[in-house]
């Protein structure tokens, strides 16, 4: 059987809830491009009308264009394979397929096959996100990785030396895809629950809090990741704009936390916050 490739070209606070649409419209591969992503169903489980109507209920929220192509079955592998180049973050983190060779001057490899989520280290979000992890002691510590996609950053989390990890994601086909990814790195310790920020209420603290959604879901959820915060315990934060950062700054403050840092790539921020 063939699939259907529909490329999308959405602004990317949206890109993870028309993410869950498709999902829930036969789509069950989805890999990033810079200014979207795009989304593969088989071309049985496809339909053009109903793609249309799930469009049509963002009109006037997001701006959203898309293009569709048909790819012959044996073609999917070297269609995946063709959006996914190796990346080297920071001079250190190599984060590659598990058909890409490993490179020989990386001191931190991490192999990510993402299938059906995002997080593959290409977003400015994620490669932030690492840039601050390596910044951060996580030696011993106990890390929650929320919206943990492929868990990348709670892959980064383990070989930084992280005792004890939780991941958790929205999407049953992310939380599989984290956990093999997790098995993949030698990890397969790092717990990653279905869910969102109901999830962590009532744990044991963390240590550290890594964060990448977007703007409205960290506004939101952001007094759930405090309550499972120690203190000093750290928070990071990304998925946001520049001009969004004051708002997640006054947000964090109303809760007790101290602005530590941020960085900014291509507009998109990092930001690292500490508990009292």
């Amino acid at each position: 059987m063939d699939f259907i490739e529909v490329t999308l070209k959405v602004d990317a606070d949206f890109a993870d809830i028309l993410t869950a649409e498709l999902g829930e419209l036969g789509f069950d591969a989805f890999v990033e491009t810079e200014d979207g992503f795009s989304a593969y169903a088989e071309e049985a489980n496809f339909s053009q009308e109903e793609l249309d109507e799930m469009l049509e209920r963002y009109k006037g929220l997001v701006e959203v264009s898309y293009t569709t192509q048909k790819i012959a079955r044996q073609n999917w592998n070297e269609e995946w394979e063709r959006n996914f180049e190796p990346l080297f973050i920071a001079g250190q983190v190599s984060v590659r397929a598990s058909f890409h060779e490993a490179p020989a001057n990386a001191t931190y490899d991490i192999v990510i096959n993402p299938k059906m989520s995002f997080g593959t280290g290409h977003h400015e979000t994620t490669t932030l996100m690492i840039e601050n992890q390596l910044t951060v002691d996580h030696e011993g510590k106990r890390v929650l990785d929320m919206g943990c996609g492929t868990a990348i950053l709670a892959i980064m989390a383990g070989k930084l030396g992280a005792s004890e990890i939780v991941g958790v994601d929205i999407e049953d086909w992310t939380v599989e895809n984290a956990r093999e990814n997790a098995q993949i790195n030698a990890f397969p310790g790092i717990e990653v629950r279905l869910g969102g920020a109901e999830t962590i209420a009532g744990d044991e603290p963390y240590d550290i809090v890594l964060a990448n959604i977007n703007r409205n879901v960290l506004l939101e959820d952001m007094p759930a990741y405090v309550a499972v915060l120690k203190p000093q315990g750290r928070l990071l934060l990304s998925g946001f704009y520049t001009e969004d950062l004051s708002i997640l700054q006054d947000r964090a403050s109303k809760l007790g936390l101290k602005y530590i840092s941020h960085r900014v790539k291509n507009n998109w921020v990092s930001a690292i916050f500490q508990a009292n």
